[in-house]
């Protein structure tokens, strides 16, 4: 069957910009040493949370619970990454350049998140298994037994958990095109908001971070509890919907 020439041209706009944005992010020195610097503070991290296992200040002593732990801090990492991704371009103007070469702005908006999760997703899924290696082999014979289902579904609910976090910082940063407010807001909101929110409102477990959260660490005993495929969904669709809002938005700002 001939391909008609439209959808050949199409297709070939798609991987152009698509490598395009990956160029870019090869390329932007914050990309690399934003994942650098966020591996190794998670693994000091990691060594702290070990410790205190040692000690029994855990409450644990499961390797995943325990290595995993330093997430909640190590995200920053990834919150900083997405903004950075979104905002670098209106530092000086070279976003009009890119809409220049790539004037449809949906398609270079979805080219750069997909490039950022091809970046980030085995960023994420070595940072979160550097920490639950780390705690395992520093916990020895004395870890609580785990089955490897149990590890892998932590590991795999941490990878998409961080990456999609990812995608929603950049969506909030090219909503806000200013890398300190955007960063101020989401950790913001990560660190402060989130957790009293959680305290108080029994509906934050349905807000992304919250949700996020479910992906890797058991849901609690009771029937309201959101199971970690659930808050999978739930992340999902928040950044679905996050996205398309702010493409919606971006195809009709000026730059």
């Amino acid at each position: 069957m001939t391909v008609p020439p439209a959808t050949r041209t199409r297709g070939r706009e798609a991987a152009q910009a698509l490598a395009a944005e990956l160029s870019k992010l090869a390329t932007l020195p914050a990309t690399f040493l934003t994942l650098g610097g966020t591996f190794v503070v998670n693994l000091i991290l990691a060594i702290a949370f070990t410790n205190a296992g040692l000690r029994d200040s855990t409450g644990t002593r499961s390797a995943p619970d325990i290595g995993l732990a330093s997430i909640g801090y190590g995200q920053a990492g990834f919150v900083i990454l997405g903004v950075m991704a979104a905002c670098s371009e209106y530092v000086g103007g070279q976003i009009r350049t890119t809409l220049t070469a790539m004037p449809r702005r949906a398609l270079q908006f979805t080219a750069k998140h997909v490039a950022l999760a091809i970046v980030v997703l085995p960023a994420a899924a070595i940072t979160a298994a550097s920490g639950v290696a780390l705690a395992a082999g520093v916990l020895g014979d004395t870890a609580a037994p785990v089955t490897s289902g149990r590890v892998a579904g932590a590991l795999g609910g941490v990878t998409a958990y961080l990456a999609l976090t990812t995608l929603i910082s950049a969506a909030v940063g090219a909503l806000v095109r200013r890398t300190l407010a955007a960063v101020v807001v989401l950790l913001g909101y990560l660190f402060i908001a989130g957790p009293l929110l959680r305290d108080h409102v029994p509906a934050a477990r349905y807000l992304p971070d919250s949700a996020g959260f479910a992906m890797w660490f058991p849901p609690a005993e009771d029937a309201g509890a959101v199971t970690p495929v659930h808050g999978g969904l739930l992340l999902m669709a928040w950044t679905v919907v996050l996205i398309a809002v702010v493409v919606l938005g971006y195809r009709r700002w000026d730059v």
